[in-house]
């Protein structure tokens, strides 16, 4: 694709408009640093795919922790995020406990609106404990809970000190920042200053916790599979799968891996300075990244058990999925992919594409920050604006009865030199030259970029996968996987292969005639004064 045709989508726009979506696109060239706009406000009237915070903070980080019971305080309507539209998996705690398929809200009306919710909230609260008996309950705002004022942290504290267990409040309104990304920063925030270091716990050796991967259609379960088979001990998930006890006793481990960059960097250097627990970049999907990953891993640790181990695994992994694997990509070679998801999947799935003979040509993020695509040596030179300082900043110190030193200083720096140890270097980097970069992308880009690439599969979020199979192309949602998955690991990427090679070699879309085969539909008309064909 040229720049000539991407200055043509820009121009479509009103001048002030055009202005602000140009620093928001830009076309690889490699050799050359470039900068990239990300989590600004949408334009009003525009389309956007993103979230609102409290989708960011319950419908992410919060909802898959299994054994709590997450209450919305708020309409009902707003509950679409609470009733596993996430798909996150859970199995049952040792007590038996996992409320995953629950639904639980305030269902504010009229009435609550003019008057106050704080009674029914507190209702809500005695009714849980009553029938549930739940280790611990989380409360989320939602919009209408800020504008009339209700103290759900108030709420919250009188009902830890009746009933005797954690009552967390969560002031993440839908109003707050951006988008979803300010949800997940209060989230994490609250569980590092509430939650983690409350509960110890003896831990055998290579203990891990996994940040950032919330076990869409089970993949910390693969994820898990893989680690446990070489030697690792995964002491927490945070937060798929996982429960209140595994986050409390998650400052025990060795070391923390992270998997989704932008839901969860901030509390991964967190641990690093209160614990002393150092953190890694990593990426389970795709089979080059995981194979990348287990090395790393092995690296970190330094035990020539463990990495004997490692390189077995790996072996023997391949060995199981070779045929399928060969089978798939021979369906899929030559492929062209774009995609355009929350956060890191964006990143993460270029390499499982490629794996099986796909070539991303376009990529970017519904709430990325500059950093997710920039990588972090952006972020000194990042700056605040009035949306980042609705969201409390939390800053931590040393806990010196638990901090340790998890690996000498000097060998740490050795380390950095060779592996992603607290580092990631963003999405541009691992672009193709030419490659379009696209931050919050709209519906109306959705269209013409489509309608210009041609992908053979759009790789989306949840509201604009039918936008692309409308057009005749087959459309994969890689935010809870179309109800299929795992997708992460050896297994996972079969599985994905599959999924993928039956979509794009469906004879279905021989039925569908997209729009810009239709000689009277505007999309093949003029914009900025030339065609797009």
């Amino acid at each position: 694709m040229s720049d000539l045709k991407i200055d043509k989508i820009i121009d479509a726009y009103p001048g002030k408009t055009m202005k602000n979506r140009k620093s928001h696109i830009i076309r690889k060239e490699k050799g050359k640093k470039q900068n990239i706009d990300a989590n600004t406000r949408t334009i009003p009237g525009i389309i956007s795919n993103r979230g609102c915070c409290y989708a960011g903070c319950k419908g992410v980080v919060l909802g898959p922790i299994k054994d709590v019971v997450h209450l919305v305080h708020g309409p009902i309507g707003c509950s679409y995020y609470a009733w596993g539209t996430r798909r996150n998996k859970g199995r049952s705690s040792e007590n038996g406990k996992n409320y995953l398929n629950y639904c639980f809200s305030t269902d504010m009306q009229d009435p609550d609106i003019v008057f106050g919710g704080e009674k029914k909230l507190r209702k809500a609260i005695d009714e849980a404990v009553e029938i549930f008996e739940p280790d611990a309950i989380t409360i989320s705002a939602t919009c209408p809970v800020g504008l009339i004022g209700d103290d759900i942290n108030a709420v919250a504290a009188e009902a830890q000190e009746e009933y005797g267990i954690p009552v967390l409040a969560f002031n993440c309104e839908g109003y707050k920042g951006v988008s979803q990304s300010a949800g997940h920063h209060i989230a994490n925030n609250e569980l590092m200053e509430h939650v983690v270091g409350t509960k110890e716990r003896e831990l055998g050796k290579y203990a891990i916790n996994i940040l950032g991967e919330y076990n869409i259609g089970g993949d910390g379960w693969e994820i898990s599979r893989v680690l446990e088979k070489i030697g690792y001990q995964v002491n927490a998930i945070l937060t798929g799968d996982s429960s209140f006890g595994d986050i409390q006793a998650s400052h025990a481990s060795d070391l923390n891996l992270v998997q989704c960059h932008r839901s969860i960097n901030y509390i991964a250097e967190m641990y690093e300075t209160k614990y002393g627990i150092p953190w890694l970049k990593v990426n389970f999907i795709g089979i080059t990244a995981i194979i990348k990953t287990l090395r790393d891993m092995a690296k970190y640790f330094d035990a020539p058990q463990l990495t004997a181990r490692t390189e077995e695994v790996i072996a023997e992994e391949l060995a199981d999925i070779k045929e399928a694997l060969d089978k798939y990509k021979s369906l899929c070679e030559g492929k062209t992919a774009c995609l355009f998801v929350g956060g890191s999947r964006a990143h993460h799935y270029q390499v499982l594409f490629k794996d099986i003979g796909i070539d991303t040509i376009m990529a970017g993020y519904e709430f990325g920050h500059r950093d997710d695509y920039e990588g972090r040596d952006i972020i000194p030179d990042i700056k605040l604006t009035a949306d980042d300082r609705n969201i409390p900043e939390l800053e931590v110190e040393k806990d010196e009865k638990r901090y340790r030193l998890r690996v000498p200083a000097d060998r740490m720096e050795k380390l950095k030199d060779e592996i992603n140890l607290g580092n990631y270097e963003g999405l541009i980097s691992d672009m193709e030259d030419g490659d379009i970069v696209i931050d919050d992308l709209n519906h109306y880009e959705t269209e013409v970029l489509l309608q210009a690439l041609k992908p053979s599969v759009f790789g989306s979020g949840v509201k604009d996968k039918y936008v692309a199979q409308k057009m005749g192309i087959f459309s994969k949602q890689l935010h809870s996987y179309d109800y299929s998955g795992p997708y992460a690991g050896f297994r996972g990427a079969i599985n994905f292969a599959r999924d993928i090679s039956a979509g794009i070699n469906s004879p279905t879309w021989s039925y569908i005639k997209p729009p810009w085969k239709y000689d009277d539909l505007a999309l093949e008309g003029q914009l900025g004064g030339d065609s797009y064909e």
